[in-house]
């Protein structure tokens, strides 16, 4: 049994956190928010000590650290702001833990430097939850595109639109140099995916930039892609708002609609049973989708010509 502390844990996604670590047979032993709505802990580890400051959860962490304490944390698993997760990677690794965290691991590719230093001098390794990359159908289509021999690309269109009411953009997340802006924020798993599946980054440019929506253009080894990421009720299409969609998420490949709609409730479980068993996504696989989100951020936008993706019109 391994012992967990865990940062963030307010956050919307730490929930998905407790259930790996309680459903991969571990516990969690400390957990920090600067927000004290955490009840959600009594459903899983209400015997977890609990800090609303860093500087008593610091001291907690080291003394259990040190004796012979059958506490001493083996993990740090952090869902705190993204511009925060960078420090609390560097805290965890210097505490003598390993780090699981979620995305985006670091706002900058060169933070991924420093991180792999850090990782060198403390003997300690970051992992990263990359949950797409252990969906089933995602890892079905990069085992058909790398089977195949094309000499042409696959023509990939990417839609993801999760709406947000007007807090979004009031909190943190709508800080672009808190979160990091739509792509990197809702979009950088994707990111990921798409590297994943068709190989190395060969182009990228921006059409659409702003607080609610973000689209472009990038092209890989494999496939041309367009991407349309928005948080805006009103780009959901018509029929499926009119039914009462909120959300709407789309990937096509040729054409062909690729289902991995299912079987996301348990993908973090997944990702800490691969870390666990010593096959985590480390500091490089982040890399490429890092790089890309960085991009898009700073990069001028280009006019409406070529390859540009169709909700654009609207």
């Amino acid at each position: 049994m391994k012992n967990f502390a865990l940062i963030g844990a307010a956050g919307y996604i730490a929930p998905r956190h407790m259930q790996a670590i309680k459903a991969t047979g571990n516990q969690l032993v400390a957990a920090l928010d600067p927000n004290d709505s955490v009840g959600i802990i009594d459903s899983h580890f209400p015997e977890a000590s609990f800090f609303t400051e860093f500087e008593r959860f610091d001291r907690h962490i080291d003394k259990l650290s040190r004796g012979n304490s059958d506490k001493k944390i083996d993990y740090v698993s952090i869902c705190s702001p993204n511009y925060l997760h960078d420090s609390h990677m560097r805290f965890a690794l210097r505490a003598g833990a390993d780090a699981i965290c979620e995305k985006p691991l670091v706002l900058n590719p060169w933070n991924i430097d420093g991180l792999l230093d850090i990782e060198k001098d403390t003997g300690r390794k970051v992992n990263t939850i990359l949950q797409l990359r252990v969906h089933p159908s995602i890892v079905a289509l990069r085992e058909k595109v790398q089977s195949q021999k094309s000499s042409t690309k696959h023509d990939v269109d990417l839609t993801y639109i999760t709406s947000r009411g007007n807090w979004y953009l009031q909190s943190w997340k709508g800080n672009v140099n808190k979160s990091g802006g739509i792509a990197t924020n809702i979009g950088v798993h994707f990111f990921d995916m798409l590297h994943f599946i068709f190989g190395e980054l060969q182009g990228n440019v921006v059409h659409h930039a702003s607080d609610t929506k973000a689209a472009g253009y990038l092209e890989y080894e494999n496939a041309r892609v367009r991407w349309f990421l928005s948080i805006d009720v009103e780009d959901v299409p018509q029929a499926q708002r009119e039914a009462g969609q909120r959300t709407f998420r789309s990937i096509t490949v040729d054409g062909e609609e690729i289902e991995f709609s299912g079987g996301f409730t348990d993908l973090h479980t997944r990702s800490y049973e691969e870390i666990l068993a010593g096959r985590g996504f480390g500091l490089e696989d982040n890399r490429t989708a890092i790089t890309t989100v960085a991009a898009i951020r700073t990069a001028d936008i280009a006019p409406l010509t070529g390859d540009y993706h169709p909700f654009l019109n609207k």
